[in-house]
Order: C-alpha cells, then sequence, then structure tokens
C-alpha cells in the first residue's frame, strides 16, 4: 500500500492564528470581500468560488467551494450541486490548460477527523498530479518543493479561466466570473 506522507503541513495545522482577520468562516467572508486576487480567489459562479490554497501539495492545488456554509454533503441543494460540480468542471478544463498534468486528485474533507483544517465549510480539493511528482525531498528532508509562486499560478490558471466560453473578465484584480 501506498502513502502519502506530509510533514510539512503540521505548520500549516498548528499555527497559532488560523486567519486572524476573520470572525466566523474564512469560505464565507473572502469572496464578500473587494480583494479577489489577494485572497487567491480565481473564478466565481452563481454557487461556487474557485480558490488557490495557501500551502499547496502541487503547483495548481485549487478548492471549489460552494458558497452555502455547511459541513454536511447532503444539505447541498440540487441546484448548488450542480453548480458545484460544473465549477469543477471547469477548474480541471483551466489547469489542463495551465499545467498539463498527467492527472489529478480531488476530494472533500468531510467532517474534523477527515484531515480538513475547515471542517464546518466543504471544499473540495483538486490537485495536479504529474508521473514521479514525488520526490526524495519531502522524505530525506521535510522539504516540499513547489516550483511556482502562487501569484504566477494565480495569473496563469486565470488566463485559462478567461479564455473559457461564458466568462466575464470584471479586471485582473478580481476572479473571473461564470454566467
Amino acid at each position: 500500500m501506498e502513502q502519502v506522507f506530509a510533514p510539512w503541513r503540521i505548520d500549516w495545522i498548528k499555527r497559532d492564528e488560523k486567519n486572524p482577520d476573520v470572525e466566523e468562516c474564512v469560505f464565507c467572508e473572502l469572496p464578500e470581500r473587494d480583494t479577489d486576487r489577494e485572497n487567491l480567489i480565481v473564478a466565481r459562479s452563481e454557487h461556487a468560488f474557485v480558490m488557490l490554497n495557501n500551502y499547496p501539495y502541487n503547483p495548481g492545488h485549487t478548492m471549489v467551494i460552494p458558497h452555502a456554509h455547511t459541513g454536511d454533503y447532503t444539505e447541498l441543494e440540487d441546484e448548488v450541486l450542480l453548480g458545484h460540480a460544473r465549477l469543477k468542471q471547469r477548474t480541471f478544463e483551466a489547469l489542463e490548460v495551465t499545467f498539463e498534468p498527467d492527472g489529478f486528485n480531488a476530494g472533500l474533507n468531510i467532517g474534523s477527523g477527515a484531515g480538513g483544517s475547515i471542517a464546518d465549510h466543504l471544499h473540495t480539493h483538486v490537485v495536479p498530479r504529474w508521473q514521479g511528482d514525488t520526490n526524495f525531498m519531502p522524505v530525506i528532508s521535510d522539504t516540499t518543493v513547489i516550483v511556482e509562486a502562487l501569484d504566477a499560478t494565480y495569473e496563469h490558471l486565470r488566463e485559462a479561466f478567461v479564455d473559457q466560453d461564458g466568462t466575464t473578465d470584471p479586471g485582473g484584480h478580481s476572479a473571473v466570473e461564470f454566467a
């Protein structure tokens, strides 16, 4: 059996201030602000949005997040489920164009025991993967190598979303919008 071992993630889990400028829920509050680029929000639709992960496993590690605040997947209404799923499709398309990965890992951490640091607001992780993308660095030196800065990833991924049909580009500091 293969195992994913990511010891560097403990710094994220044990940090003192989780989100010092957030009162309740980071996934509810950040999309309400006029700071998409600063908050790494790349795209939005009526029912969900796409955000880069602050501590990515690989370049292009995104999260597709429904606007509905719930940690229970069964509570999502049909139109929210469909909107979330459609935005995941568009995210796969944008990541394919941007990074040309060999595959993806995609999934939800549901409940506090599932390993996610935010259990009360569903979010689907989408992680591009390449053959051989796990090397000796995390195993030997407790270090992960991310080959692209978040700002560059944001730019490249945003451009790929802009090029998709049915989008509106409100400008470089705002997320791409889907009808």
